[in-house]
């Protein structure tokens, strides 16, 4: 099975250190998750590290969407007193309809949220409702509820246990279970009292969104459709819920809750920017063509629909068919939009995933020339530079793949083709610390150590790249404790 690599595929079954950049999937088994959790879109912070977080999610690079995300929110973040410190979006693979933030630097945004959007506002208005928990420092409060609703459940666990214990030593069958029904409405009990609190975040969310997008003379209904589409889904189990026992207020409430206020803004009938929404459409197109199969991308971007994002999709469903003769489909695209970088983008990763990383380097340069800021297209070039296995390419491969780093320091496709490239220049000890670094950014710690003391051996006692990897020798994670996320 296959998945998207910011615009690059790799296989899940072997996340090696040189697989390539682009929609790229850091994939890990999510073991531990985060604590009272998320129950709905929209969600409220989680009480989790954000190194932790990275670690166990299925994340996804690309330099086109992530830079879309940004541009929705740099109005947001600005008007929310976010815009000296902007948090980093970062993109999950789930399709989904959900968000979180689970500190002041990151807000993580499933790729369903932009696939089941239909317009910008949707999306924006996600991102508002999250910079609200940011900005209200919901966060920080969150960790004092959770503390005092885990003192509430401990105090009748004890006792709880000790029913269990005394029944089991007794051989009362009806007893021990008894003893485990009294914990377990214990933990209940304090679990209702933080999910009502989780409740009013949630509700002061939805208000900061409102301002927001008022302030930045953008139209609610994006977030008022976000809670019709919840409030659908939540249709037949709402007869069965408790109130009192989830951790969003219902969507159809929320809805109503914000409906009056929101009509009143000038701004309500104001339609979306064409611009972003052309965007949007590109963008919705690119994720659908590269999480699903070639077949159900034609079916649902037909050759008669000549439209961009349907052009876009079919060349994307011709790479992930047939590698690099799908230029032929992606050659149209860069003729209509010569300036377009990720069209060059697209192009020069058909030809190194079809087997020409030679023949990828010109589109990679052609790109960045456009872009010269963009990281993953350096990248990506580097990558194809490595990758043509010529000895006279691997001077610029180093210096274009440290640039990189330096600008994105937890590009772990980097580090690996950085290795690579220290490695067939006989720079043994400068390949095995930054295999290590690489290693450090995917959490594998044990791997990393390993390589960086082996690095040590034959690197200059107290030089700059010495003292790297002696820190990364003496790291020690820290403990996260076990938490659960829905």
């Amino acid at each position: 099975m296959t998945q998207v690599v910011n615009g690059l595929r790799t296989r899940l079954a072997q996340p090696a250190p040189s697989a390539a950049p682009a929609l790229q999937v850091l994939r890990a088994a999510a073991r531990k998750t985060m604590a009272f959790a998320c129950a709905s879109a929209l969600a409220l912070p989680v009480a989790v590290s954000p190194a932790s977080a990275q670690r166990k999610l299925p994340l996804v690079r690309d330099a086109e969407i992530e830079g879309l995300m940004r541009d929705y929110a740099k109005p947001i973040f600005k008007v929310a007193g976010l815009g000296n410190s902007e948090p980093s979006i970062i993109l999950v693979n789930d399709k989904s309809f959900n968000a979180f933030v689970p500190d002041s630097r990151r807000m993580f945004i499933n790729i369903g949220v932009i696939m089941e959007a239909e317009t910008p506002g949707e999306v924006i208005g996600v991102i508002a409702h999250e910079s609200g928990h940011i900005a209200g420092r919901h966060l920080v409060r969150l960790r004092a509820a959770a503390a005092n609703a885990q003192i509430m459940s401990v105090i009748g666990m004890i006792l709880g246990a000790g029913a269990a214990a005394a029944g089991a030593a007794s051989g009362a069958g009806q007893a021990t279970s008894g003893g485990v029904a009294a914990a377990a409405s214990a933990g209940s009990l304090g679990q209702r009292s933080f999910l009502a609190y989780q409740r009013g975040e949630e509700a002061a969310a939805d208000r900061a969104a409102l301002r927001y997008l008022d302030k930045t003379g953008q139209s609610a209904r994006g977030l008022l459709k976000n809670f019709q589409r919840m409030a659908e889904q939540q249709m037949f189990s709402k007869r069965f819920a408790d109130p009192y026992a989830i951790s969003h207020p219902m969507a159809q409430d929320r809805f109503n809750g914000l409906l009056t206020d929101a009509q009143k803004s000038k701004y309500f009938d104001k339609p979306d920017d064409y611009v972003l929404q052309y965007r949007h459409e590109m963008a919705k197109a690119k994720l659908f063509a590269f999480t699903s199969h070639p077949s159900a991308t034609l079916r649902k971007y037909p050759r008669k629909d000549k439209s961009p994002p349907a052009q876009y999709a079919r060349a994307i469903a011709a790479m992930q068919a047939r590698g690099k003769a799908a230029v032929k489909e992606i050659d149209p695209l860069i003729r209509q939009h010569p300036t377009n970088a990720y069209f060059h983008e697209l192009k020069g990763q058909a030809l190194l995933e079809g087997g020409n990383p030679k023949g990828a380097i010109p589109s990679f340069r052609k790109a960045l020339a456009i872009k010269p800021n963009e990281t993953q297209f350096m990248v990506w070039l580097g990558y194809a530079l490595v990758g043509a296995n010529n000895p006279s390419y691997l001077p610029e491969a180093e210096r274009v793949l440290k640039k990189a780093i330096q600008r994105d320091p937890n590009s772990g496709v980097a580090y690996a083709q950085l290795a690579i490239a220290h490695g067939r220049q006989g720079e043994r000890a400068e390949a095995d610390l930054a295999t290590a670094k690489g290693l450090m950014v995917r959490g594998d710690f044990g791997a990393a150590k390993r390589y960086a003391a082996r690095a040590q051996k034959s690197l200059k006692r107290g030089s700059a790249a010495w003292l790297q990897a002696d820190d990364i020798v003496a790291f020690k994670p820290p403990s996260v404790p076990g938490q659960r996320r829905r």
